[in-house]
């Protein structure tokens, strides 16, 4: 029996690095093993936040790849704030460096309301008219969109409106309640026009599926279907023959992937600034690893709080080392940004610091999703983001423990997270849509 084929259609593809590539390679990797051949079509040349060939080996041998050039009007966007021709740009509203405060509102303008749904719209109707042409000849069972960009998911729209093949949306991070949203300076005809989009997305998709229960709850108060939840994962491929040995100068807690303005947490660096002072054995020996894009504000604060013999920023590196250095970590940190949709936040991170097996503190405004993953694994400890002292509790614990050399985790239930079994239920839904 030949296998059923579906049609990802992603902006984000191998090279391409960070947290948007690796939810689709990882299912693409396994699909097969349930019954489903993918087929992908990504931009040949996209502007990808970073580049990591090491995700090209979980790509499927003699995958079928369609690639097709699109145009973005990030060239424009640099040239107005005066960065150079190969500057990466940031997710969200990050920037890296100071710029125009002027430039920089006139540019958030430009893009919440005149690119919209996002700087991709330029590739929906080419997209659509090529893979409309491109089915006629290939047949396929199923279409699967994943964003954001959601642009991603207007082409399916307009591919499932031309061929009427079942189509599963699949939502990384929410549209209209995505953390930077209000931050866009959007008029009250872009804000229509974004809910408009967003709710004819949920409406036309056979499926849709998120990562987390709140996101879920949201979409269903907007459309009445059922909505499923597929979290993010770890693949235990990544973590095989890894073997560490543990740090006996420096305590070293790590925080992977991007530092926003949102996950800027002043109580973090005044707990620091005061142990520092109450100690100087941990000012000697407790390090901080922010492994990642880090917004100008984060540093600014670092300097402001005279933290830089605390604190290395390591910028953007191959997902395999990354593996390793969460594993060379004695604690991992997670911060949940400080933003209205804080509660529905489950970072893709969570997961692989699961797998990694070392104590978790998670930095939270709100008892929210993640809250319900620590809850079952047992993995760490959820602070609130303003509890300075609990912060500094916590911290002088884990040294003290580190000191003693019996730090652990008690990492439980983790294997409905492995990416492997994350696929088989994708591959059920794609089942279901089709059946």
């Amino acid at each position: 029996m030949s296998p059923k084929k579906v049609l990802l259609i992603t902006y984000y593809w191998p090279p391409a690095g960070g947290s948007g590539v690796q939810r689709w390679v990882k299912f693409c990797k396994y699909l097969r093993e349930f019954g489903w051949e993918p087929i992908v079509y990504t931009p040949s040349n996209p502007e990808p936040p970073a580049i990591d060939k090491t995700l090209v080996k979980d790509i499927p041998d003699d995958i079928t790849i369609l690639k097709r050039p699109i145009w973005e009007p990030y060239s424009l966007y640099k040239k107005l704030l005066g960065m150079k021709k190969d500057a990466k740009l940031g997710a969200g509203l990050m920037k890296q460096e100071k710029g125009s405060s002027l430039l920089q509102k006139l540019s958030i303008w430009m893009r919440g309301n005149l690119f919209i749904p996002d700087a991709r719209k330029f590739w929906i109707r080419p997209s659509v008219k090529y893979l409309t042409a491109y089915l006629e000849q290939h047949q396929v069972d199923a279409i699967a969109t994943t964003g954001p960009p959601h642009s991603m998911h207007m082409i399916g729209l307009g591919v499932k409106e031309n061929t009427g093949i079942p189509w599963l949306a699949d939502f990384r991070d929410p549209w209209t309640n995505i953390d930077f949203f209000e931050d866009l300076s959007l008029s009250k005809w872009a804000r229509n026009i974004h809910h408009r989009l967003e709710k004819k997305v949920l409406e036309q998709a056979d499926s849709v599926t998120v990562i987390g229960p709140t996101m879920k709850k949201e979409f269903e108060e907007i459309v009445d279907k059922k909505i499923s939840i597929i979290t993010n994962g770890y693949d235990e491929d990544d973590f095989r023959d890894i073997a560490v040995a543990p740090s006996e100068d420096h305590f070293l807690l790590s925080h992977i992937g991007m530092m926003t303005p949102t996950r800027n947490p002043e109580t973090l660096w005044q707990a620091l600034t005061e142990l520092n002072a109450e100690s100087d054995e941990f000012r000697n020996k407790f390090r901080l690893q922010l492994i990642g894009k880090i917004d100008i504000t984060i540093r600014e604060k670092i300097l402001h709080y005279s933290l830089e013999q605390n604190v290395d920023i390591i910028d953007y590196v191959p997902h395999d080392k990354i593996i390793r250095m969460q594993k060379e970590s004695d604690a991992l940190l997670l911060v949940i940004n400080e933003s209205p949709n804080a509660n529905l936040l489950l970072p893709g991170k969570l997961f692989e610091y699961l797998a990694a097996r070392k104590p978790i503190i998670c930095l939270s405004p709100v008892e929210g999703d993640v809250c319900y993953v620590l809850d079952k694994t047992k993995a760490g400890i959820l602070i609130n983001t303003y509890d300075k002292e609990a912060l500094k509790t916590h911290l002088r614990q884990l040294f003290n423990q580190w000191k003693e050399g019996n730090i652990s985790s008690n990492n439980e239930s983790i294997d409905e997270f492995s990416r492997k079994n994350l696929t088989q239920q994708l591959a059920s839904q794609l089942d279901h849509l089709i059946s």
